[in-house]
């Protein structure tokens, strides 16, 4: 196997590396395939920085999921996102000409993933106190680690408005999930706080009252 044969400068002529199942260089022009083939396409294209950071996302959680305990609800929920977001990066990181093979809930986010999101954000809202204000995050590590994976999220968001604006969305639902997942981690990370005992830390030195709690925090 040789690397592309397209590729610029020294690169062209190089063997695949030895002994490795991972590296091919064939990603050493800077492009990068896309699932069911199609043009290889930029590293810094805006799809390639969409499910990238979608990846980002993932590995948040990743960090997240390490400091809850596997055997309670929130240790689950947390790998039941991460898989979830793989559908995102599947969508985004498919070829255009190959979008009616995807398949809702597998390689294309579906509506039901999306309402999903909104029966458990409603859950727990009823379930925790929440805050009236901005909060600061790092009361705990695990709600930290959440809070990072919110702000990827929401990063992963914009980069996705981006793709729907030149129409490089195959469906309709993959920017309501990210927007939805992203206020269900701010919720999760009151939650983890809560579940520890611990109140967020608020933006202002002043902080208004919190809400009171009806039901027991996600632990």
């Amino acid at each position: 196997m040789v690397d592309d044969p397209d590729a610029p400068g020294p690169a062209r002529n190089r063997p695949a590396i030895a002994d490795s199942r991972v590296a091919t260089g064939k990603g050493d022009d800077g492009t990068t395939g896309l699932l069911y083939g199609g043009p290889r396409i930029s590293k810094d294209d805006d799809r390639t920085d969409a499910y990238g950071t979608v990846d980002e996302a993932v590995a948040a959680l990743g960090v997240a999921r390490a400091e809850a305990d596997p055997t309670e609800e929130l240790g689950s929920l947390l790998l039941r996102l991460q898989r979830e977001l793989f559908v995102v990066g599947a969508e985004l990181a498919s070829n255009p000409g190959a979008w009616d093979r995807l398949q809702d809930g597998s390689t294309r986010v579906s509506e039901a993933m999306v309402t999903g999101l909104e029966d458990l954000l409603g859950d727990l809202e009823r379930r925790i106190a929440m805050p009236t204000e901005f909060v600061v995050p790092g009361e705990t590590r695990l709600s930290a680690a959440i809070e990072l994976a919110r702000t990827i999220t929401r990063r992963a968001e914009r980069r996705a408005v981006g793709l729907r604006r030149t129409g490089l969305l195959a469906g309709e639902w993959l920017v309501p999930y990210l927007n939805r997942l992203a206020d269900l981690l701010w919720v999760l990370a009151r939650a983890a706080e809560q579940a520890e005992d611990r109140v967020a830390t608020p933006a202002r030195s002043a902080p208004r009252p919190v809400r009171r709690r009806t039901g027991a925090p996600l632990s």
